[in-house]
């Protein structure tokens, strides 16, 4: 049998993503097959796709990092409270032509969770990647309850995992925003919020003179952000920026896929969904075959919240 997979062979413009007919994968030893319903679309899928993140294997190129589904087979063997016709999502690391963009995936079990009961497959899949990312940043710092945290991209889905994480950790956090996000990042419990832009830091350190205690760089202003460390602290990027600067101020890359098999996390995340710690947000559902509009609208700027592909909806009786 053959699936549908949103795919380019080589990497462009939007439009290299087409339709493309791939064969059924099939669950190995410790792995499940989710028949998918949603992927979520984000800025690291759009730099695989324009080739700013290399693929070592030939086309066709599956990009896509969460997805949300049903099990529809969990391999002999694996280890797994799982069970066919489950509600779930998880994170994918897209190889070749592996990835969420597809009508099934096969992924190891340890990646994979029910969704939270709170919430829609539609929902549920803008939380696996960016959710771990944002829970690898905080465990990366180690600060502990009442240090005080900046962040850059607030108004972002990581920058948004950021801060209500950071809060139910203990910390204080500073936040930037444009005027028209203001209300958004608030709402998301930032103690401080501060207008976005070049002048950032020193609008921290007018509030705080020695510097917060740690940073995480989601909108990637990398050097600009600095000044706002304390001595000695260590600011998180997500671009593969690392190394020290002045005053010992550290700048360290994190990478999910360090994450990709952590359940408990996953699963610790779900449950922050459903006590209203966490807050989903889709910005927009497109059918999978719009998957060019919308990384055009994910290049574009200005997205709050996630864009989804849509896969066709699962009957609930399929299972």
């Amino acid at each position: 049998m053959n699936m549908e997979a949103i795919a380019f062979n080589t990497p462009g413009d939007p439009d290299v993503l087409e339709v493309h007919e791939l064969p059924d994968p099939e669950p190995g030893p410790g792995e499940v097959l989710i028949r998918v319903q949603a992927a979520a679309v984000s800025p690291t899928d759009t730099m695989r796709r324009a080739g700013l993140r290399d693929s070592k294997n030939p086309g066709p190129y599956v990009v896509g990092m969460d997805a949300a589904g049903v099990v529809e087979a969990i391999a002999e063997d694996t280890d797994t409270y799982l069970k066919l016709g489950d509600k779930v999502m998880a994170i994918v690391l897209p190889n070749g032509s592996h990835g969420a963009y597809a009508d099934r995936i096969v992924v190891p079990a340890d990646s994979v969770v029910r969704i939270p009961e709170n919430a829609s497959l539609i929902e549920a899949s803008t939380l696996p990647m960016n959710g771990l990312t944002a829970r690898l940043a905080l465990d990366t710092l180690d600060l502990p309850k009442g240090a005080t945290l900046a962040v850059t991209g607030a108004a972002g889905t990581l920058g948004g995992y950021i801060i209500q994480l950071a809060k139910n950790d203990g910390l204080t956090v500073i936040a930037d925003a444009a005027e028209n996000d203001e209300e958004l990042v608030k709402s998301r419990g930032a103690d401080v919020v501060l207008p976005r832009g070049e002048d950032y830091a020193n609008k921290i350190l007018e509030q705080f003179p020695d510097g917060v205690d740690g940073i995480v760089d989601g909108a990637v202003q990398v050097d600009e952000i600095v000044p706002a460390a304390k001595d000695g602290a260590t600011i998180i990027t997500i671009r593969g920026a690392n190394g020290e600067r002045e005053r010992g101020v550290t700048l360290k890359d994190i990478w999910v896929v360090n994450y990709d098999q952590e359940h408990d996390k996953l699963d610790t995340l779900r449950q922050q969904v459903e006590d209203g710690i966490l807050t989903l947000k889709v910005e927009d559902v497109l059918p999978k075959e719009q998957a060019p509009e919308a990384h055009r609208r994910m290049e574009a700027g200005g997205v709050r919240g996630r864009l989804v592909l849509e896969f066709g909806v699962i009957p609930e009786t399929s299972f």
